[in-house]
């Protein structure tokens, strides 16, 4: 099977998206988790059968048609993405052919709960498509990560001159204030970003006390 006729189960995909990662980004979220850490605020995200199937070619023609209004770079998160290596390999082959031909500074992003040294066994082909990895699982009992991170045990790791170029400065920030953006799309409300502890609760008792009952949340299964 050729890379561009490869199917992706994906959750979703957003443009723009401004708080995962430098600048003005394109996200894309995976579908699947063999990981499943606990407190993740995702667990939408967690079933292999679930979100939809596109063939890569597709989310690489999306893709192009965002970056008309300008982007600094691409997030990839879940969801898993390495539960799904040949489709991110070719996602990614794809976004690095496009952004080289088209000459573009585009940086690849992307989040994994799997060990950094485990994903560098496995995957090093890959990760040297890739400018930065954001490793490591989720602990809900470890302090707050630090900038674009849920908790502390999650490395920022540049990859490559640009993201090192990007991210070297942002590898120790930390960041007392997390920073979450609002989507709504198709009659849902999307939460994107990483929030700060407590934040989904306090949210849902705002409501609550408004009269409004959130049903179908991500962070609860």
């Amino acid at each position: 099977m050729k890379p561009s006729a490869l199917l992706l189960r994906i959750n979703k995909a957003h443009y723009p998206v401004s708080v995962l990662g430098y600048g003005r980004r394109i996200g894309i979220w995976f579908q699947g988790c063999d990981i499943r850490c606990k407190g993740c605020v995702s667990r939408d995200t967690w079933a292999h059968d679930g979100g939809a199937l596109m063939r890569v070619a597709d989310l690489l023609g999306w893709c192009r048609q965002k970056a008309a209004a300008g982007v600094d770079g691409v997030t990839f998160s879940g969801g898993e993405p390495f539960d799904q290596p040949q489709a991110l390999a070719a996602l990614v082959d794809g976004l690095d052919r496009w952004r080289k031909r088209a000459g573009l500074t585009l940086d690849l992003l992307c989040y994994s709960g799997y060990p950094l040294k485990t994903l560098k066994a496995r995957h090093a082909a890959l990760l040297q498509k890739l400018d930065a990895v954001i490793p490591e699982p989720y602990v809900a009992n470890l302090p707050q990560g630090k900038r674009w991170r849920g908790s502390s045990n999650q490395p920022l790791a540049p990859l490559s001159p640009l993201g090192r170029a990007r991210y070297g400065d942002h590898v120790d920030v930390s960041s007392d204030a997390k920073s979450m953006q609002i989507a709504v799309e198709d009659g849902r409300i999307w939460m994107i970003g990483i929030p700060a502890r407590g934040d989904m609760a306090a949210l849902e008792n705002l409501c609550a006390a408004r009269g409004l009952r959130l049903e179908q949340v991500s962070w609860r299964r």
